[in-house]
């Protein structure tokens, strides 16, 4: 097989371009930990994203703002070391880049170095073109994220408006490639405009909520797993409702241990 092809051994950054070329879909997961890495990568996941949704669906916050960059890096290094094959790409928190060029060039390059991951995310297109180019003349692979960006909350009022301006995004899709982005993440946007901007992109695109048109999909894994509680937007598909595994799982633990049937002879030691 060709070395290029994105269907070899270990996922890299040009690899993982090469699958737009190449017609094969992308898939990429959410991870925090090395548990659920290990599990993603040995399924056949492309890419894992150590997101800043973490704030969210680990930390218990309202909001992605909150999470820190020592806080990105702790759980980097992790999925680092539960992945095998999969791309490790991990999300620039809020207030990490936004100063400016040097700022992100400083913070990604500790993300890299400490953590051994295979690149950054960050959100925004247009307005984030010169520290895109910043990082990429460092040598730093960078994946954009324009549409809904969950740290603009504060500014879009709520985080599940879907973003109609086709004007403004095909500008921060063709910006985020023309400053070096290998990948631009498409989040809530009508899939009319993701498949337009796809075709028009020589960079993968990866969806979230913007049709089936992208080169790619990303859900976060708590989602997809069906281990969050209540949350349902119409682009989330649960394969799996493990919420209710677990709680049947952990109530029948806790009867027994009350009932005094656990541990039993055969979980004791002589």
């Amino acid at each position: 097989m060709d070395e290029s092809s994105c269907d070899v051994m270990a996922m890299t950054v040009p690899r993982f371009v090469a699958c737009k070329a190449e017609g094969r879909r992308l898939v990429m997961l959410t991870a925090y930990d090395a548990l659920w890495a290990g599990l993603f990568d040995e399924s056949g996941v492309d890419a894992l994203l150590v997101g800043d949704t973490l704030g969210m669906v680990v930390q218990g916050h309202d909001t992605t703002l909150p999470v820190t960059l020592d806080e990105m890096i702790y759980h980097a290094r992790m999925v680092v070391r539960g992945s095998r094959r999969a791309l490790v790409v991990v999300d620039m928190p809020f207030m990490t880049f936004q100063v400016g060029p040097e700022q992100a060039i400083a913070n990604a390059g500790r993300i890299l170095k400490e953590t051994g991951a295979s690149a950054v995310k960050l959100e925004g297109g247009e307005y984030q073109a010169e520290t895109i180019r910043a990082l990429s003349r460092a040598d730093i692979p960078v994946m954009a994220h324009v549409g809904m960006k969950p740290q603009s909350i504060r500014m879009l009022g709520g985080m599940s408006r879907i973003q109609r301006d086709a004007e403004r995004l095909r500008i921060d899709a063709r910006a985020a490639e023309e400053a070096g982005a290998f990948a631009v993440v498409l989040e809530l946007i009508p899939r009319g405009i993701a498949e337009e901007i796809t075709g028009e992109l020589s960079i993968p695109t990866i969806g979230i909520g913007a049709g089936p048109g992208c080169d790619g999909q990303v859900l976060v894994n708590q989602d997809m797993l069906g281990l969050g509680n209540g949350f349902n937007p119409k682009f989330l598909k649960r394969y799996a409702e493990l919420r209710s595994t677990v709680l049947e799982a952990v109530s029948n633990y806790a009867e027994d241990v009350r009932g005094g049937s656990f541990p039993g002879e055969e979980h004791s030691h002589e």
